[in-house]
Parts: C-alpha cells; sequence; structure tokens
C-alpha cells in the first residue's frame, strides 16, 4: 500500500499559510463562496486539501492564486508559511506611485506657505 496523501483542512491550511488572521476569518471566507479550490468552489471550511491543489481567492484588492506545496504543522512565522505555497498570481507592477510632477499631487509645507501667502495678497 502507498502512502496517503496528507490533508489538512481548508480553512485550517489558509490561516496557518498566513493568508487570514484567524480561523474564523478562514472560515467566513470559504462559507461566503470567495474560495475555489482546482477551479470548482469550495462549500465548506472542512474541505480537505493537499499538497498540488490550486486555490483562488480574493486577498484585498487582489485575486490570489496560489499551489499548495505543503501542509503545515502550526501557524509558524512568514518565511515559514511562504514555504508552504508557490505565488500563482500575476504581478502587477504598473501601478504608478503619486506624482509630484506638474503641480500634482500634495504640496510641501514650504508650498503650501506659498500658496497662503498668494491667497492673502490677493484679498489686500
Amino acid at each position: 500500500m502507498s502512502d496517503p496523501v496528507p490533508k489538512l483542512r481548508l480553512d485550517k491550511w489558509l490561516w496557518h499559510a498566513r493568508f487570514v488572521k484567524t480561523r474564523g476569518l478562514a472560515a467566513s471566507l470559504v462559507v461566503g463562496g470567495h474560495v475555489r479550490v482546482n477551479s470548482a468552489k469550495a462549500a465548506k471550511p472542512a474541505h480537505m486539501v493537499g499538497p498540488g491543489d490550486v486555490l483562488t481567492f480574493p486577498q484585498g484588492d487582489n485575486i490570489r492564486v496560489v499551489r499548495i506545496l505543503a501542509i503545515g504543522l502550526r501557524r509558524g512565522p512568514a518565511p515559514e508559511a511562504q514555504m508552504l505555497y508557490a505565488d500563482l498570481s500575476e504581478v502587477k507592477d504598473d501601478v504608478p506611485r503619486a506624482p509630484r510632477y506638474e503641480g500634482k499631487g500634495r504640496p510641501t509645507k514650504r508650498e503650501r506657505r506659498k500658496l497662503d501667502l498668494d491667497r492673502a495678497q490677493e484679498l489686500e
């Protein structure tokens, strides 16, 4: 007989891998229908997952796609948690920072003082 593939509850794995802060939040994410396991919606937090499964779920403004590499025995530090999965999500590097050219963006303190002085002179 071959060794069975180790499996873990979906909500517990999401918590071990540090995608959510608590198991309760992980369970509500699954019950809300926001998690897909191998492109099928997971209906229960007790859905068993193991190495090789692909999870798709929202995290903040992003949609995360991860492949499970291992199951965790505990909720350890972040570097240990990052060893549990391979991130398949596309990286978005084209998000622009707040521009400071052509008068766009928030004024500095010096620019703000100058604006205040200009406005005061217009009223006189």
